[in-house]
């Protein structure tokens, strides 16, 4: 197929998501303007120039609707308004302004599968009772024989349904994949259809560039709603082809609507607004179906983030996931953590069969992990297409794996019987200044949501900034090149056939060459004009293990 990206290596700015750095804010450990200990929208315009320097194009805001946070606000009560705790709409059209003032786009989370049990729709469900017209937006089912309707597992822990308490007076059960406090959207209904355009239309006339799709593969189901198969005698969490409630054929027709709204600001002023997908499909022949010219714009590549840190394994799905993508003229959207996963610098310090493992039971090495993170930092921002960055990600933050069980707040602590502790240790609080807690995250010494450890004053944006080895300065670097050089963002790579074994090396065109040495041993440093950045030392004119390098060549 043709290659959509001009051979001058030109970026139009109506493509400007083809290429894009994205910023994830978690709103309630980002910043805190107001120091109540929880992050706001006040403390993210705070930090506005900070990311302006960083060097990003955009910042994706995770919810910040009304929400009980029973799951850290993807629990809506109200799709249209901003959550008291963190501000108001008035504060929420001031970032969005001073975000483009800087040239920075907004990108917001929307969650379409569930909302919060809170919301008015949900509540009047429960009021209206059996058979009533307000049921029929969820999925409300009777069972004969006491059991859940069926054996479908929800993703924190239990079945995905709950049966409403004997007060009700008429023991239904009501769908959720997933806490019990966010009953699922009944997508065939036309009323749900019509509420998510209008949302879309909100947000978009407020001047949000796009949204964040939340679980993109969830929201159609089986109306036959039958059984998943057992895997060691327990309901199946795999999302085998087939599965009855995701990555259902009913979902694309969902996305193919939302495009046809997103095409309709394409000619405003503010040009193109985008969505990119959270989809956990496996293998990217599935995943490229979410992003046909007619679908979603891009979609998060987590097959990438799920690699091990081996060369082989990572060419594999560099491949696969480039070779599915341009198949349909979509660009590969690459992502190293997130608000759900164990951050990369303790992954890359574990043993790889460990690695996505839960917090405080798997031994780590950090300094290892910091030094993988890096050569992993410069390897994604040196791929074709887009690159997302989670808050912290730029200060090599580790993930905080002995938080107080008293303090923990994800519903997966609870659901599965207090046996895993969830995705706290991700979501501290990130550190701006100070040599103590809260490290300059609020005003005064009031202590944030969840506590900050008390080895983190290196790594505050403040420390780091001054330092020109610091992992905050190599990101500023990095991206400072990317931004310039016409060789990178969306394109093509071509891998280098005369790199050893063990060994990622690819160049792109004009006069670009990236090396990433994964060996236990240093190689020697490719022939090249110029050494644009290093994510180590380069000593003897060989490049050290677990180091990658840009070069002019």
């Amino acid at each position: 197929m043709t290659d959509p990206v001009p051979d001058s290596g030109t970026k139009p700015v109506d493509d400007w998501w083809r290429s894009a750095v994205v910023y994830q804010v978690y709103p309630r450990s980002f910043a805190d303007a107001d120091g109540d200990g929880t992050g706001d929208v006040n403390g993210i315009r705070a930090r506005l120039p900070y990311l302006a320097e960083l060097g990003v194009d955009a910042i994706w805001i995770s919810p910040w609707y009304p929400s009980p946070l029973l799951d850290g606000g993807y629990d809506v009560a109200d799709y249209r308004d901003i959550n008291p705790e963190f501000g108001t709409l008035a504060d929420a059209d001031a970032l969005i302004a001073e975000a483009h003032a800087l040239g920075l786009r907004i990108l917001i989370d929307l969650v379409p599968n569930h909302c919060s049990w809170e919301h008015p729709w949900f509540k009047a469900a429960l009021a209206a009772g059996k058979g009533s017209p307000e049921r029929d937006l969820f999925w409300f089912r009777d069972s004969a024989d006491g059991k859940p309707p069926t054996n479908w597992p929800a993703a924190f822990g239990g079945p995905a349904w709950q049966q409403l308490s004997a007060d009700s007076g008429d023991g239904q059960w009501y769908l959720h994949l997933f806490d019990i406090s966010q009953p699922d959207w009944n997508w065939d209904h036309p009323k749900v259809i019509e509420e998510f355009d209008a949302i879309l239309r909100f947000w978009f006339d407020r001047g949000v560039d796009g949204f964040r799709i939340d679980v993109a593969d969830s929201m159609a189901k089986d109306p036959a709603l039958p059984d998943v198969p057992l895997e060691n005698g327990e309901p199946t969490r795999e999302k085998y082809v087939g599965n009855p409630f995701y990555d259902q054929p009913g979902v694309h027709t969902i996305h193919q609507r939302w495009r046809a709204i997103a095409d309709e600001y394409a000619d405003t002023p503010q040009g193109p607004r985008v969505f990119v997908a959270e989809a956990w499909l496996s293998p990217a022949e599935r995943l490229a179906q979410y992003v046909r010219p007619n679908e979603l714009h891009s979609a998060f590549n987590f097959d990438a983030l799920r690699a091990k840190w081996d060369a082989k394994e990572l060419r594999e799905v560099i491949d696969h996931t480039t070779e599915n993508l341009w198949a349909v003229g979509a660009p590969a959207t690459w992502v190293l953590s997130n608000h759900d996963t164990i951050r990369h610098r303790t992954r890359y310090g574990r043993d790889p069969k460990d690695a996505l493992e839960g917090a405080g039971v798997v031994p780590t090495d950090l300094a290892l992990g910091l030094r993988r993170a890096r050569a992993a930092a410069l390897l994604e921002l040196a791929l074709p297409g887009g690159a997302y960055i989670y808050q912290g990600d730029e200060l090599g933050l580790p993930e905080v794996e002995d938080l107080p069980e008293d303090k923990l707040d994800d519903p997966t602590w609870e659901r599965s019987g207090h046996t895993v502790r969830g995705r706290d240790g991700c979501r501290v609080p990130i550190p701006w200044s100070g040599a103590e807690p809260p490290y300059g995250f609020g005003p005064g010494t009031g202590q944030p949501w969840l506590p900050q450890p008390s080895d983190w004053a290196p790594l505050t944006a403040e420390a780091q900034s001054g330092d020109p080895g610091s992992h905050l300065n190599l990101y500023k670097a990095a991206l400072r090149i990317r931004h310039d050089h016409p060789a990178l963002g969306e394109g093509r790579l071509t891998w280098d056939t005369d790199a050893p074994e063990g060994v990622l090396s690819f160049t792109r065109d004009p006069g670009f060459r990236c090396v990433v040495n994964l060996t236990d041993r240093p190689i020697p440093l490719p022939a090249h004009e110029q050494i644009l950045l290093s994510s180590e030392p380069l000593t003897n004119n060989e490049v050290p293990t677990d180091t990658t390098v840009w070069l002019q060549v």
